[in-house]
């Protein structure tokens, strides 16, 4: 079933809560402290090494902090994941026909209803390679193919984390029209972009992240008009931050 933007979001609000991740000597998240209640897009932004793909990567259950707590609705991060999908920078893709990828992440969808695995690939513009080799696909036929996959389940949070870095135009076009339409359709999507381009494009909110922190959050608009943090201000005029 097809989510809608009436229905109730399962995983709202998202409440992180002294999130502690130690690398080594170096304390990459420093006990973050987040709050997501709307839905809509809410981008994650910050410098390199901030500690924001390392954040999804604990918000999706991949890595378990040291300490800290994260709670999506009334769900633990390993009750939700089956209401969550995650799209990453470089997708991980089977050796099998860009189909079949298809087809091993839905096999009840594959079983009972194959048509819905052609109009997804329909969805990307991928239905034309439908028989080819998934590895052959381009760099953005590919992550069109995993964000396909992604949504087959109809999550009811969809992360990207830089999922149109060094894509072509035409890819990144298509992805972040398939995001907005995701998200009209009640999904709640977090995404990490260094792009602030693309964060103006499609943010409803926007988290700055710095030094393993949350450094500020706040409405898009408010965001990129009056950032209220010396250090989203320097981003933001395209200053080198450490």
């Amino acid at each position: 079933m097809l989510r809608s933007a009436s229905m109730p979001n399962s995983l709202l609000p998202i409440r992180i809560n002294d999130l502690r991740l130690v690398k080594g000597n170096r304390a990459v998240l420093g006990g973050l402290d987040l709050v997501i209640e709307e839905s809509g897009i809410t981008v994650i932004m910050g410098p390199n090494g901030a500690g924001k793909s390392l954040l999804l990567r604990c918000l999706h259950g991949l890595i378990t902090p040291d300490c800290g707590a994260i709670t999506l609705g009334s769900l633990a991060v390993a009750n939700s994941r089956d209401e969550q999908a995650m799209v990453f920078q470089h997708p991980v893709l089977l050796r099998r026909t860009v189909l079949q990828n298809l087809a091993f992440a839905a096999p009840e969808i594959a079983k009972s209803a194959p048509r819905h695995l052609v109009q997804a690939l329909e969805s990307v513009n991928l239905a034309d390679r439908a028989d080819q080799p998934a590895r052959m696909l381009s760099g953005g036929e590919q992550q069109r193919l995993a964000l396909a996959r992604a949504l087959l389940s109809k999550p009811a949070l969809l992360i990207l984390d830089e999922a149109t870095a060094s894509l072509d135009p035409a890819s990144v076009l298509l992805i972040e029209s398939l995001v907005k339409t995701q998200s009209a359709m009640g999904t709640k999507v977090i995404l990490v972009s260094h792009d602030q381009g693309q964060a103006r494009r499609l943010a409803d909110e926007i988290v700055f992240i710095s030094n393993g922190q949350v450094a500020e959050q706040s409405s898009a608009k408010q965001f990129f008009t009056t950032p209220q943090t010396p250090v989203a201000k320097a981003y933001l005029a395209g200053e080198i931050l450490f």
